[in-house]
């Protein structure tokens, strides 16, 4: 309370002065309607001070004070306000609030420093009786050397401890109001909630396009180098080759990495302005599978009339999906897309990998701690289809079967 009493009196005297605009005019208005007889050094006429509290509520309504007294709240109170979203428009909801909150601080500001321009010379006047020979005036009463001033010291010492308690308790007050009156309105919150939840919502989708992309990379070229190892020495064309695919994929890779960093960058948020659009589709399926190094049987259909998000999500199931099959499987892969029933079916197979080749099951491409499945089933689920990964009916393949709607359902 020490601490903070001296910024919070501060505030108080803010809005005293605040005030003073609105009293003034009060009193000029005053002025002429009584003929020029109005009395213009009273500021705290009762009546006047009344008068123009409604004014300024009124002006609180329209005037873009929330900043301003957002920042006295903060710095001056000590309060803990949450900033609200800045919006161009004003809701009248928020602006009811703070025209509560701007007719609050002048009205407990005018109040308390007027009291504090009346008893602080006060107490200072009382404080000097003592130490003068001759009777001094006390508010009309001649008060004379002795205990008289000694009474009148003391009443000035009590007036100055009234009005620290009440700056501290009308400070306190405000403390307390200022989070509930200039804080963010239930629109304001569900708003930022949105936002926070679209933010979350593309940040998840970078990590796993980061996740597809980077991942099937990396594995494209740990393979196609320790293919190009081993042959380095007796066959150079596919070594030649293989070091084209590592350079193929580690190029695509660096350029969805480039794109994930610049839409995290500050500034860039996503889903910003700053965010490309091009990310990989099915029209890509050929450069992925020629970059995969890999031999794979592919056949893809019409794929013109899947819609936009769908073939994104689209590729990359695809894109885990081999990469699945080349780390934990063996060749042959075989890859089918086509569209059929309203919806987009895609089938990768393979033959699982040998026992003893390295695969810790040694009976499929579920290779354990990864999150590759995982993350095919939430890309799945987002688009409302569904996921089929295990065994082929036929002995030592593996399938990954997913079906993705073309359209929500109603």
């Amino acid at each position: 309370m020490r601490k903070n009493l001296p910024r919070r009196w501060a505030c108080l005297i803010l809005g005293g002065a605040l005030l003073m605009p609105y009293m003034m005019a009060g009193a000029l208005v005053a002025g002429l309607t009584s003929g020029g007889q109005g009395e213009f050094l009273l500021p705290l006429q009762v009546g006047l001070y009344a008068a123009v509290l409604p004014v300024v509520a009124v002006t609180g309504l329209f005037l873009p004070v929330r900043g301003l007294e957002v920042s006295a709240a903060q710095g001056l109170l000590g309060a803990r306000v949450e900033t609200p979203p800045r919006d161009a428009r004003r809701s009248w909801q928020e602006r009811r609030r703070t025209a509560a909150w701007f007719t609050l601080h002048l009205a407990v500001g005018g109040v308390v420093s007027g009291f504090t321009l009346a008893i602080v010379p006060f107490t200072l006047y009382t404080l000097a009786l003592p130490f003068v020979a001759d009777p001094l005036p006390v508010l009309g009463v001649a008060v004379r050397p002795g205990w008289p001033t000694l009474a009148w010291t003391a009443a000035g010492l009590a007036a100055l401890a009234a009005l620290v308690l009440m700056a501290a308790g009308a400070g306190a007050l405000l403390t307390r109001l200022a989070p509930v009156l200039l804080g963010p309105t239930p629109g304001e919150r569900l708003a930022a909630a949105e936002e926070r939840a679209r933010v979350l919502a593309e940040r998840n989708r970078l990590a796993r396009e980061l996740h597809d992309s980077v991942g099937h990379a990396l594995s494209v070229v740990t393979l196609q180098a320790a293919a190009a190892g081993r042959v380095l020495d007796r066959d150079r064309e596919t070594a030649r080759a293989a070091l084209d695919a590592i350079e193929r994929s580690a190029r695509a890779a660096l350029e969805d990495l480039d794109h994930a960093l610049g839409v995290l960058r500050a500034g860039d948020p996503p889903g910003g302005p700053g965010a490309r659009g091009d990310w990989a589709t099915l029209d890509d399926l050929d450069t992925l599978v020629a970059s995969s190094g890999a031999p794979v049987e592919h056949e893809v259909g019409d794929v013109s009339a899947v819609p936009a998000p769908v073939s994104r999500e689209a590729y990359r199931i695809v894109q885990e999906a081999l990469t699945n099959a080349i780390k934990h499987g063996r060749s042959p892969v075989r890859l089918a897309v086509a569209v059929r029933d309203g919806a987009l079916r895609l089938e990768v197979t393979n033959r699982t990998a040998a026992p003893g080749s390295g695969n810790e099951n040694g009976d499929g491409n579920g290779a354990r701690g990864g999150r590759g499945l995982a993350g095919m089933r939430e890309r799945v689920r987002l688009l409302n289809g569904d996921l089929d990964a295990g065994p082929a009916e036929a002995e030592g393949w593996w399938r990954v079967r997913a079906r993705l709607p073309l359209r929500s359902a109603p």
